[in-house]
């Protein structure tokens, strides 16, 4: 039975979609076999490679060095606590700035362009702009100018830099995000009375910021290793630390137990964000039956009531 709804919009359908087919389970072992024994081929393959490569003794001395690895991790490690420090006093200052400057530039009306003029010029700016070259003019510049009370410690000015750069990206996101709610979210709010503010903030925003956490861990992946920038201003973290033992022992393999570190941190991370991408698609699909189930139990009641 199809036909329009009381009270809603569109046809119902008959039936729910079928369930999505599972495939055969032998089809399913085989699949993995052949994944398996390419993936293991293709590895075999790379590792002959570079092992029969003529320079490979060279290299090996200079990057894998077990002993020298052992004996620099703990200074490394030691050095990402800064930049651990670094990324989560950003992360907070970003969440917020980010989310001011996404709301100034959903603002309507035309008194208020010059905000939205100065959150546009303020988003284009830092996203133009090379993130290290922000770096080296906050970290080296302002405190060239000696300004009174102005803090000179280069992790102070680290933070800022990171704050503007990442701001500038995130605010987009949250754009995005508000700009996904439906207009008419916003114009029931105010048709109860809230003001467009009180709409932006109790009915648009919640919406908005669970739509938006998966890009903006993404973000944050991206904020966690650019935090090494500000060793290039004088803040000794992962980076500059293994750039002391690097120097020290004349040889590159403290800079594998950095990579080592990061990949540690960011592909849990990475992993982690795209289970909430694959939640969150799979979740539309669900509530779309629930919708269609809901329609269904109000034409059905419609139809009692009517007899």
């Amino acid at each position: 039975m199809s036909g329009p709804v009381p009270g809603g919009t569109g046809p119902v359908p008959a039936d729910l979609p079928p369930p999505p087919r599972r495939r055969p389970r032998r089809y399913s072992w085989r699949s993995l076999i052949v994944a398996a024994a390419s993936t293991v081929t293709f590895f075999t393959v790379f590792a002959l490679v570079v092992v029969n490569a003529p320079g490979w003794e060279s290299v090996r001395r200079s990057f894998f060095d077990a002993e020298i690895f052992v004996d620099s991790l703990p200074d490394v490690v030691g050095g990402f606590g800064v930049n651990v420090r670094l990324f989560l006093i950003a992360e907070v200052l970003i969440l917020a700035l980010g989310l001011v400057l996404a709301v100034m530039r959903s603002l309507p009306g035309a008194v208020l362009y010059p905000v939205r003029l100065l959150a546009t010029a303020y988003v284009d700016l830092f996203r133009a702009l090379p993130g290290l070259l922000v770096i080296y003019i906050l970290g080296l510049g302002v405190p060239a100018l000696r300004l009174p009370g102005v803090p000179n410690e280069p992790f102070f000015w680290g933070v800022v830099a990171l704050t503007l750069i990442y701001s500038a990206y995130v605010s987009e996101v949250y754009r995005a995000g508000i700009e996904s709610v439906h207009p008419s979210q916003a114009a029931a709010a105010r048709s109860l009375g809230l003001t467009q503010l009180q709409a932006m903030r109790h009915v648009v925003l919640p919406q908005a910021v669970r739509r938006v956490i998966p890009p903006l861990l993404n973000d944050f992946i991206g904020l966690q290793k650019d935090t090494v920038l500000v060793s290039f201003i004088g803040v000794v973290e992962i980076f500059r630390e293994s750039q002391i033992e690097q120097t020290a022992r004349f040889n590159f393999t403290p800079y594998l137990a950095t990579a080592l570190v990061f990949l540690l941190l960011t592909i849990p991370l990475a992993r982690f964000t795209d289970w909430l991408i694959a939640r969150q698609r799979n979740r539309r699909p669900a509530a779309a039956q629930a919708n269609v189930r809901a329609r269904r139990g109000r034409v059905i009641g419609w139809f009692g009531r009517n007899r």
